[in-house]
């Protein structure tokens, strides 16, 4: 799987500024509305190559908010897998606006689950 690239575009909304969320004061895209879009796109990279009734669970994210971005705007968010062992995986992913401009990046760790093993452990 390493190697392996996932992207999906996102149209800022009013429910994704910090004020809404409560992250902030401004009605800009809120840092857990990026890191949001980061660990989706990474999810949805891993998922086509998994068995079915396995998942990806989110374990840790080290990113970096570099850019405020208005509502109305769009950006694209990518994750490329970098790292892979055994149920663990690594990705590296960023987000840019229309203009090319970054908005976010850094890493981001899944690991591969059983979905009815995880759920009955809850």
């Amino acid at each position: 799987m390493k190697g392996l690239t996932y992207s999906k575009s996102f149209c800022i909304e009013e429910k994704d500024t910090a004020l809404h969320i409560g992250s902030g004061d401004l009605k800009v895209l809120s840092t857990p509305s990026l890191i949001g879009s980061m660990e989706n796109v990474a999810m949805n990279c891993a998922k086509s190559k998994l068995q079915e009734g396995y998942t990806t669970v989110g374990t840790l994210l080290n990113v970096r908010h570099l850019k405020a971005s208005k509502i109305g705007q769009n950006y694209t968010a990518k994750a490329t897998l970098i790292e892979e062992d055994g149920r663990r995986l690594v990705f590296k992913v960023e987000a840019i606006d229309k203009n090319g401009n970054l908005l976010g990046d850094g890493e981001h760790e899944r690991y591969i689950v059983n979905i009815t093993k995880f759920m009955s452990k809850i």
